[in-house]
């Protein structure tokens, strides 16, 4: 079974992919990233997959990196979260440049101290959202990473997505198939009690259950969830 460490944030992808290794086989330690988001109430729904899938579970503190991520709605506390549909042109608001490099350089780091033979990130294909979630991006990242770890790293490491090529509403109909408690994981990027209902994050979820014709179970702040066309 190979070791693998996995980038668990808690949301929909990042808990699918871990209840999806877990059945595969994989010996998981799940690994969350506090880069100064605003919404790191995620990291109590990583908790709570580690903890069902029997995975140690660890959070790394960039908190001081995030302060100087400025721009990005989810790292500066001066840029609202925008509602759904509010942002009319230019970049999105809700992207942190390079998050996932940020992400991936510390998983590899774990993994080449551990020899673990994986690190699985669980990235879904949008080019719109942000230009490292694509396969382009994993496949030049391993790349450079196999330069960076010769010669210290387990020989087999290697990067895995395994939802790189689905659609949201995809990750959501194997999450059904694999028995993923839905309500113990976090989309929203306001980060309250209740999931807003209303941002981009919240949005894409429930369009992401409707189109894989599962109910939805997530308790929003509002009822946007139920004017969907």
């Amino acid at each position: 079974m190979p070791k693998t460490v996995a980038i668990v944030s808690g949301g929909l992808d990042s808990v699918t992919m871990a209840y999806h290794l877990h059945e595969q086989g994989h010996t998981l330690h799940l690994l969350s990233v506090n880069y100064g988001q605003r919404h790191l109430i995620e990291h109590e729904f990583a908790a709570k997959a580690a903890l069902r899938l029997g995975a140690p579970h660890d959070v790394v503190d960039l908190s001081r990196v995030g302060r100087l991520l400025s721009g990005s709605s989810l790292t500066d506390p001066t840029v609202d979260v925008p509602d759904h549909g509010t942002v009319t042109s230019g970049g999105s608001p809700n992207v942190v440049p390079n998050r996932n490099a940020l992400l991936l350089s510390v998983a590899f780091a774990v993994a080449v101290a551990q020899q673990a033979e994986a690190v699985a990130v669980g990235v879904v294909d949008d080019l719109q959202a942000a230009p490292d979630s694509n396969a382009a991006f994993i496949d030049s990242f391993l790349a450079m990473e196999r330069i960076a770890t010769r010669g210290y790293a387990h020989p087999d490491l290697t990067l895995i997505a395994p939802l790189v090529r689905l659609r949201k509403s995809d990750v959501v109909s194997l999450g059904e198939k694999l028995g993923v408690p839905w309500t113990e994981t976090w989309s929203c990027f306001r980060g309250g009690a209740e999931q807003c209902g209303r941002c981009a994050a919240c949005r894409e979820r429930q369009e992401a259950f409707r189109d894989a014709g599962v109910s939805d179970p997530t308790n929003y702040r509002t009822s946007d969830e139920q004017e969907l066309t």
